[in-house]
Formats: C-alpha cells, structure tokens, sequence
C-alpha cells in the first residue's frame, strides 16, 4: 500500500511561493542574463541564509586540509553559483535544450553508448551533481535516445509537482524512488533503455568505499543493475565552460564488470577525478560524509 504523502505546512506553502516568485521575475530575462542572475542571487543571499557556506568550508577543510584559503572563499562563492544556474536552467524549458541538443558526446564512453543505442541494448549512465546534472540527458533524448532518470521525491509536495513537471519537459520517462517506480525502471531496463543515475549522496544502507580520500557510504545500485541485466555502465558528466552558459559532455570509459563494490569504487574514482579537475563545479553543499 503507498504510503500517503505528507500535507504541505505552512513553511513548505511559503518556501514554494517564494521560488516560485523568483522563478516568476528570472523567466522574465533574456536567457544570457537569467542564468548568471540567479547563480548570484543563491551565491549571495540564499547560501548564507541556509547554512551552505558553512557546509562547504566543512567538506573542504575535511578533504583538502591544505586548501588555501582565498581559494575556500572563492568556492564557497562559485558553488552556490553554481547550484542556482543548474536550477534556473532546469526551469528554463526550451531555451536549455536548444543551448545542449546538439553538444557532442566526447570521451572514451561515447562509442558504447551510440553502439548500445544501436542495438538496443541497456546503459546505465552513471554520473552526480555536478555541472549540471541533466545536460547529458537532454542532449541524448533530443537525439532520440531513450533515456530515463531515478529521482526521489521531495519532501515539500508542492515543490514536487511542479520540479517533476519541469524535468519531464526534457524527457521522460522518470521513475521515483519506491516500489512503483523501481518496477518501471527495471522493465525499461529490459527494453533496452539508458537509465541515468546520481551515485554521490550518502545512503545510509551504502557501502562505506572511497571519495575524494575519506570513507563514503555509497548505494551499488548502478552496479548491481548493470550485471543483472547486462547493461553497460558508462560514467558521463556536463561539464559547465569558463563563460558559466556552455557545456561539454564528458564521458569516461566504461566500467568493467566485475562485482558491485568494486564497479562502484570506480564511479566514485571517476567523478572524484573530474571534481578535482573542477572543484567548483560539484555539490560541495551535500552531507556527502557522515
């Protein structure tokens, strides 16, 4: 039996008219100007307000003690700016789909997935919040790749509804975390479908691998997925340019099969190599390490 969702409360009724406010007055702005707007707006007075910066200092004196400190401050800046571009792009329809359609697929991985596509045959495309997240998926539905995405509902309802509206602008299907949706995605799976998944929060029932030098509990699902169903397993990452608007589609080379443990090591070893290469780039706002 599903379990009924939780009533929306006074503070979740008014945290999501204010978003939505903002999304209101940043949709109003040409593109070019929308996005860096709202990456400093969350930089410059959301992260203070929600304890963001204190959180990125934390996860950086944890896993780079010797960090200089403008360097810190510098991060503590460009993440949260990083945060609100991905979430003003997501919300911004058409304008970053046209900006990502056509982004080639480069690196080592871009061969097996097109040869995958070609066969249809299944690919779990594992990748974390970093860049923006969902560039990668845009750019391969839009060239007719059948790609869907995990996501976990929010807690806030009225946040969910119209977050999942928005994603689902940029392809569907998407399979919520939960009985239901699990049961979707492995049929989808079966069919030959590409399935996109964020392996870098904390999961308590995870297994305690390596990131970025320091123990991380970390879910195998990816893994344990690929061998199930003889899916490849590709990592792929949208990696934001110096003019903060572009992207690249990064992919490294597929991860062999193996067991669970050591095939998500290898997704941890792929996304702490590109985070190092781009500090400012990856959620640093997470309670990745618990």
């Amino acid at each position: 039996m599903k379990a009924k969702s939780r009533p929306p409360t006074l503070r979740d009724r008014a945290a999501n008219a204010t978003f939505r406010g903002l999304l209101a007055v940043a949709n109003s702005l040409p593109y070019e100007r929308r996005i860096p707007a709202v990456g400093w707006i969350m930089s410059h007075m959301v992260a203070p307000l929600v304890g963001w910066n204190r959180r990125v200092r934390e996860n950086l004196r944890l896993v780079c003690p010797d960090l200089p400190d403008d360097e810190i401050r510098r991060l503590v800046r460009a993440v949260p700016d990083n945060v609100g571009r991905t979430m003003i792009e997501l919300y911004s329809g058409e304008d970053f789909i046209s900006r990502v359609r056509d982004l080639p697929i480069e690196g080592p991985g871009a061969e097996t997935i097109d040869a995958a596509h070609r066969a249809g045959r299944p690919v779990i495309l594992a990748t974390g919040h970093f860049g923006n997240y969902d560039v990668a998926r845009a750019a391969l539905i839009a060239r007719g790749y059948r790609v869907g995405a995990l996501y976990r509902p929010m807690k806030n309802t009225l946040f969910n509804d119209h977050y999942v509206r928005t994603i689902s602008q940029i392809g569907t299907p998407l399979f919520p975390r939960g009985r239901k949706g699990m049961g979707e995605m492995v049929r989808f799976l079966r069919e030959g479908g590409m399935l996109g998944l964020l392996m870098d929060q904390h999961m308590g029932h995870g297994v305690p691998l390596r990131f970025m030098g320091h123990p991380a509990r970390t879910a195998t699902s990816a893994a344990d997925l690929a061998l199930k169903y003889g899916a490849d397993l590709v990592p792929i990452y949208g990696v934001r340019q110096p003019d903060g608007l572009n992207f690249r589609i990064v992919t490294h080379a597929p991860i062999p099969h193996s067991d669970p443990e050591t095939m998500t090591q290898a997704i941890n070893d792929s996304l702490e190599d590109i985070v190092r290469q781009h500090m400012d780039q990856w959620f640093w706002i997470h309670r990745r390490w618990k």
